[in-house]
């Protein structure tokens, strides 16, 4: 089993995680796109950079449990768990736990995940990632229970088809573990 070395290291910080150590930052950038480069709106995939990087609270989650990284609390120092992270994650978003299964499922499915919102989604999803192609989809997480209208259907269809994506909703069974993807089809009458 790998260990985290310090370099390694993401420090919490508020609702962000940051890698100090910008060699390890761009390893685990190049490794799966995973973050922002501090400062670099839009890095390039092979663009080097000398800057932190700074994780979300999804992202550094899924990288903690797959042992990427170690993480410090900020004010303290000292190591922090999945748990804290979860606690963290939970109090920040709004159905965190089933936008959660949906992201690691599409990160293990071998896909580029990264925020959706200015698309007005949870995902944005590359096959290859962002700089190599655009993401072919934007996904949506909802509950089983969740309720969607005839105008919510078609305001998020117009919009994946005038930035030219797909319309996915996801809905995570948390019980199961299982997750149903409906992808919507536009086509003209």
């Amino acid at each position: 089993m790998k260990t985290v070395s310090a370099q390694d290291q993401a420090e919490l910080i508020g609702t962000r995680l940051i890698i100090w150590d910008y060699k390890s930052g761009l390893g685990i950038y190049r490794s799966g796109f995973f973050g922002k480069p501090v400062g670099i709106p839009k890095p390039k995939p092979d663009q080097d950079f000398e800057v932190p990087l700074l994780l979300d609270l999804m992202e550094g989650l899924y990288l903690l449990e797959h042992k990427r990284i170690g993480v410090i609390d900020g004010r303290t120092k000292k190591p922090v768990g999945k748990s804290v992270l979860l606690k963290a994650a939970r109090d920040t978003y709004r159905g965190f736990s089933a936008a959660y299964q949906v992201y690691k499922d599409l990160r293990e499915k071998g896909y580029v995940v990264t925020p959706g919102i200015k698309f007005g989604a949870d995902f944005a999803v590359y096959e290859h990632g962002p700089g190599i192609d655009h993401a072919p989809f934007i996904v949506s997480v909802e509950t089983p229970e969740s309720v969607m209208g005839p105008f919510e259907v078609v305001r998020a269809g117009r919009l994946a088809t005038t930035v030219r994506k797909h319309f996915i909703i996801a809905i995570p069974d948390t019980k199961s573990g299982k997750i149903r993807y409906l992808v919507f089809q536009w086509f003209k009458a």
